[in-house]
């Protein structure tokens, strides 16, 4: 059973890995209609708006696709995804995805 399971996810993997080639310089070229709502570093400073510095860059390609195509939902989201095409999306993810982030455990909690 776990032969038939593995192999269509990691079979299902593969495209998306593929997916995301985009050139993270034109990426941050196109970035700047993020920065309001997603910080200029990708960092939101808006409670509803999420962080997209660091995110896998399929994962910001996919939701791109899917606000571009009407699979998933918000206003300006969708209004501003509705103007993008492929490699624009790739480029944005490419881009958000090369910023390096860290977190540190405070020491009262370590």
């Amino acid at each position: 059973m776990t032969r038939y399971l593995i192999g269509p996810v990691v079979a299902g993997l593969i495209p998306i890995a593929a997916m995301s080639q985009g050139d993270a310089q034109a990426g941050k070229s196109a970035a700047g209609a993020c920065a309001a709502c997603h910080g200029r570093d990708g960092i939101s400073m808006a409670p509803d708006a999420p962080n997209l510095a660091g995110q896998p860059a399929d994962y910001v390609a996919a939701q791109l696709r899917a606000y571009r195509d009407g699979e998933r939902a918000h206003e300006q989201m969708t209004l501003i995804a509705q103007g993008l095409e492929d490699g624009e999306i790739e480029d944005l993810a490419a881009y958000f995805a090369a910023i390096e982030i860290s977190a540190t455990i405070p020491d009262a909690l370590q």
